[in-house]
């Protein structure tokens, strides 16, 4: 599906989410936050066309051309590469971890091969957070609180940020949460995501804007939360299995019977995965490359994207 294909949606009184089908590789939702003292734009998209329309639809919605904050829930292009294009004046904001690794990021200059079609990103540059949290942060616009938490330790990425508005039950999870689809966490962990899984209960949201897939009323999240825990276990348990049978990432996610997630898209993202639990479990580092060509293998061919 093209960029003309996400919509922005009010979930309650100038809160807005974007959502954009189908949610697999390099297409995630983003948000917006209106108060009497200012704009909040929580992340922006992979590419300038899709972060143009993204905009454009949130200062039409608000009356609001030059958002005062904008924060990226993590590290990856497709939440951060659109940064460029916000206003000058816009103060952007992140995890310390998230700004270091955004500015060693090597994919927005060339995006390796691994994705069919080759995302052209246009015309974008880097751009760091200007702010940086630790643990959190709390912003009002006008009497409307908004809170910036990190979970305490690494999950999808070492500088995970979500936004959660206390007075409305509206919780920006970024990529912690997936929804219908396979959740990454080839810079994080599976045990991380669990845990982060707990912590998100916590907030007792009434409204989740999941990273990628559809929004989550409340009323779902119990159910969806419950089978992201599900699949990180299986995760868990492939990689112990396959490193007591000494398999690899690939020869172990190729014996692994996905069962209820083999509908979910990118199931390719179990090699990811387990090349990062693998990696985990012996004090070592993902090769990028490496993990992505055994994705690629897995896949039968180069990794689907609409972007």
């Amino acid at each position: 599906m093209g960029p003309e294909s996400g919509e922005l949606s009010e979930i309650v009184d100038g809160v807005y989410a974007y959502v954009q089908p189908d949610g697999t590789w390099w297409v995630n939702n983003a948000g917006v936050v209106a108060g009497d003292g200012g704009v909040l734009i929580v992340d922006t998209c992979a590419t300038a066309e899709r972060t143009s329309r993204f905009l454009g639809l949130a200062a039409a919605a608000t009356g609001v051309d030059v958002p005062r904050w904008a924060v990226n829930t993590h590290q990856h292009g497709d939440h951060s590469y659109g940064n460029s294009l916000l206003p000058e004046s816009t103060v952007l904001i992140g995890h310390r971890a998230m700004r270091a690794a955004l500015a060693t990021d090597p994919m927005i200059d060339q995006c390796p091969p691994a994705w069919s079609p080759v995302p052209d990103w246009g015309a974008v540059s880097r751009r760091l957070p200007d702010v940086v949290i630790d643990a959190g942060l709390t912003l009002y616009s006008g009497d409307r609180r908004i809170e910036l938490h990190h979970p305490g330790y690494p999950a999808h990425t070492p500088g995970d940020v979500i936004v959660w508005l206390p007075a409305e039950k509206v919780l920006f999870t970024g990529d912690l949460v997936f929804n219908g689809l396979t959740p990454l966490v080839a810079m994080g962990s599976a045990e991380g995501g669990i845990r982060a899984l707990d912590w998100l209960r916590s907030f007792g949201a009434e409204y989740v804007v999941p990273g990628h897939g559809p929004l989550l009323p409340g009323a779902d999240v119990p159910d969806v939360f419950g089978k992201l825990e599900s699949y990180y276990r299986l995760v868990l348990e492939t990689a112990e299995s396959g490193r007591r049978e000494g398999l690899s990432p690939l020869e172990a996610a190729r014996k692994r019977d996905l069962g209820e997630f083999a509908e979910w898209a990118d199931s390719e993202r179990l090699v990811l995965n387990l090349h990062r639990e693998y990696a985990l479990a012996t004090g070592g580092e993902v090769g990028l490359m490496a993990a992505l060509r055994d994705a690629i293998e897995f896949n039968g061919g180069p990794l689907r994207t609409t972007v």
